[in-house]
């Protein structure tokens, strides 16, 4: 006896018309900004329990198998700890603030400058946040740092520059381009009716932007902020490189004058990675919970 086909049953079903797809299926998958801290949220509490105690045993290990009269490496971690916290993993925190602070204006105003109607607007805010989006920031961080002089004399007054000021410049340009797309991101996904509903009422475009879409973007822009904001404090360590002395740098100094001790580099360098995991850790956490706080619900 022959089979029939049934579409839809023993047959995949097939046709031409335009199929319009489920509403949940655009606004119910997951938010791809948020990829850093859901995986960073997703390790379990009891692995960096596990992983901080590895850390704090091993200069235990390792001086099990030392000589006795030599001060073991947890004894040299232990001495240089307040100052590795206080002068270095300190700087960090500062060059995170005021990158994101700067960041967060900037890419504000860019955001907005994205959806201007004015092209003479819309089209240099487009190619400056694709640009520096899509830059090296080790490369932006040494353009800047490069490019501004240690110090500038005004009216006779010298006004010098450090260079972790020249590192907050320069990490704060690919931060604006992110907070930018954040910024345009959230104000084009706030419903068109309330745009139609403000200029019902006599506002003008000014007037939508600062008191009515503005407000309602900041909790859709909250969670993708924190998450850029804990990849900011992750990658303040590339100043390193140019010398300014926060906790990577002051690590190497502590080490160099404990004469380089090869039994010194993983404890150290472990207790940098240690500090700043257990400080972004939370932010993560919080990050996921405010987007399932925050997210649109149907």
């Amino acid at each position: 006896m022959a089979i029939c086909n049934i579409p839809g049953l023993n047959t995949l079903r097939s046709s031409d018309l335009a199929v319009m797809y489920s509403f949940r299926e655009k606004y119910d998958a997951p938010d791809r900004s948020l990829s850093f801290a859901r995986w960073l949220a997703s390790i379990p509490l009891w692995a960096v329990f596990v992983f901080c105690a590895i850390i704090v045993l091993y200069p235990t290990l390792v001086l099990a198998q030392s000589v006795a009269e030599r001060e073991g490496p947890f004894q040299v971690l232990l001495r240089w700890m307040p100052l590795l916290l206080t002068s270095g993993f300190t700087l960090n925190i500062l060059i995170s603030f005021l990158t994101m602070a700067l960041g967060t204006i900037g890419g504000v105003f860019l955001g907005l400058a994205q959806i201007s109607p004015t092209r003479a607007i819309q089209v240099p805010g487009k190619i400056l946040t694709h640009t520096f989006r899509n830059s090296p920031w080790l490369v932006v961080i040494f353009i800047v740092m490069l490019s501004i002089p240690n110090e500038v004399d005004i009216f006779g007054q010298t006004i010098p520059f450090p260079d972790w000021i020249k590192a907050v410049l320069g990490l704060s340009l690919p931060i604006m381009a992110n907070v930018s797309e954040i910024a345009r991101g959230a104000i084009q996904s706030v419903p068109s009716g309330q745009w139609e509903a403000a200029e019902a009422t006599g506002f003008n475009r000014h007037q939508i932007l600062w008191r009515i879409i503005l407000p309602q973007c900041i909790k859709r822009m909250i969670p993708p902020w924190m998450n850029w904001y804990a990849i900011l404090t992750m990658a303040t360590p590339l100043v390193s490189l140019l010398g300014v002395g926060e906790m990577v740098t002051t690590t190497r100094l502590a080490m160099a004058a404990e004469n380089d001790r090869p039994d010194l580099l993983s404890p150290f360098f472990g207790f940098c990675l240690v500090t700043f995991f257990v400080y972004c850790y939370p932010i993560a956490r919080l990050t996921i919970r405010l987007e399932k706080r925050f997210a649109v619900k149907l």
